[in-house]
């Protein structure tokens, strides 16, 4: 039988994963309770649900097959777990009143590898009014989207399309078939001037590049967590108003909140302009690889250095359409396709360097994951608050999620917490932000 390999990508992920900097999306979704029991409630749907969801059996496995066409030197795959356990992943926890104090340190703790990579956590609202679930979906199991459908799995049922299955591939034989090999050399030389091209646009744009001491961090294991709820109609208001798109609004946004926490901690934010590294999509729909990770990605400067607020949002729109004009497959943005001209056992000995390197690519990764429009509940409790959140890259100090959900706007900030211990403050700074755009706007 020939096993589901990761894809590049998910490879890259699985390997670059350190104890201190743990590669697991997380979200942080809050519940409103209908009876001081419901959280307990919820953890017992989960386990219960888990068990017939079968994404969430998939463990990942090392796979050595130097006789396959092409050889498996190096590689890993999925594979059902035989001894899948739901309550294994499935954790009940005492009453608190923070959640997302309590989200940030389980944050901090990588998944286990020898199980599927992945967990849910209840946590009860002290108050009995509400409580939350904090679930974390290992990169290398599930991109953005995929972690949403195996996490939408778990909810009370939706009308949701259900991921269509990986078809199976015809059996090889031991030896390659020749007929292929002029195909493949071409295909690698191909490959070969794509990745120096990349290389090359990342060069160029690491040149001259000014960051802000307060967004590297020595890599300390440490999380911190804070999210932010805004009015989607206020976004719609500014994005109306000077035009552009709302993921334009919601990344000037970022550079405007950074902008004011740099300067009220005494961080001039003269002559910054971080890198921002924005993910983008390459899945199509209908892919054959439902499951893999399937991203490029877009470099901006952020305008953090810029007082006049309508003109980082210029400035912002401006990069945006000129990424878009290039595509997803070319510039310094597309770093993330190096992985798929980059062999297995390229992956596994290198990946300890590679992520090591992030800090030299980007500074700050803002990301946007999709979320349905329909509202959610869990054991008839409904979702009222859902945020983001993303892996932080080794020597970076915050990372920043958004999604949109039921006309809100939802921030999801991850930072180290010794590097950033007034990250409540910046996340205030992104609600006074879309206030001062408001006001920029104009009646």
């Amino acid at each position: 039988m020939t096993p589901d390999l990761l894809a590049p990508l998910d490879l890259a992920f699985w390997n670059i994963e350190s104890a201190q900097h743990p590669m697991h999306l997380g979200a942080l979704g809050v519940f409103s309770a209908h009876s001081p029991t419901a959280g307990a409630h919820a953890a017992e749907l989960l386990a219960v649900r888990a068990a017939g969801v079968p994404g969430l059996r998939m463990r990942i496995r090392d796979v050595w097959q130097p006789l396959a066409f092409p050889p498996h030197f190096g590689s890993a795959a999925r594979e059902p777990a035989p001894d899948f356990e739901p309550l294994d992943h499935v954790r009940l926890h005492a009453p608190t009143a923070d959640f997302p104090a309590a989200a940030g340190r389980l944050m901090e703790r990588p998944l286990q590898r020898g199980r599927p990579p992945w967990e849910a956590h209840v946590l009860p609202g002290e108050d009995g009014t509400s409580f939350a679930v904090f679930f974390k979906f290992h990169h290398a199991l599930a991109d953005g989207l995929r972690a949403l459908m195996l996490a939408a799995a778990l909810m009370d049922p939706l009308d949701l399309p259900e991921p269509r299955p990986r078809p199976a591939e015809p059996p090889r034989g031991l030896l390659p078939d020749v007929r292929k090999l002029p195909d493949l050399v071409r295909g690698t030389l191909s490959d070969l001037g794509r990745a120096l091209d990349i290389c090359s646009s990342v060069a160029r744009a690491t040149l001259g590049a000014r960051s802000s001491p307060a967004l590297t961090s020595q890599p300390t294991g440490t999380r911190r967590i804070a999210g932010v709820a805004l009015d989607l109609d206020d976004v719609h208001r500014v994005r109306k108003s000077v035009g552009g798109t709302v993921n334009d609004v919601l990344i000037a946004v970022v550079a405007g909140a950074l902008r004011n926490w740099l300067d009220e901690r005494g961080d001039s934010s003269e002559g910054v302009a971080p890198r921002a590294l924005i993910p983008v999509s390459r899945r199509r729909p209908r892919t054959a690889h439902p499951q893999g990770n399937r991203l490029s990605g877009y470099l901006i400067r952020l305008p953090v250095d810029d007082p006049d607020p309508l003109g980082r949002l210029r400035s912002v729109r401006t990069a945006m359409d000129a990424n878009k004009d290039a595509g997803p497959n070319r510039g310094a943005g597309a770093v993330a396709l190096l992985a798929d001209h980059v062999p297995p056992l390229g992956h596994r000995l290198g990946g300890p360097v590679v992520g090591q390197a992030a800090r030299l690519l980007f500074d700050i990764l803002v990301t946007s994951v999709p979320l349905p429009s329909l509202g959610l509940k869990l054991g008839g409790c409904p979702l009222t608050e859902v945020y983001p959140l993303a892996p932080l890259a080794r020597g970076q100090a915050l990372a920043v999620a958004v999604s949109t959900y039921r006309g809100r706007v939802h921030y999801g900030l991850v930072a180290d917490a010794q590097a950033v211990p007034d990250l409540n403050r910046l996340a205030r700074a992104l609600t006074e932000e879309v206030e001062t755009l408001i006001i920029a706007c104009g009646p």
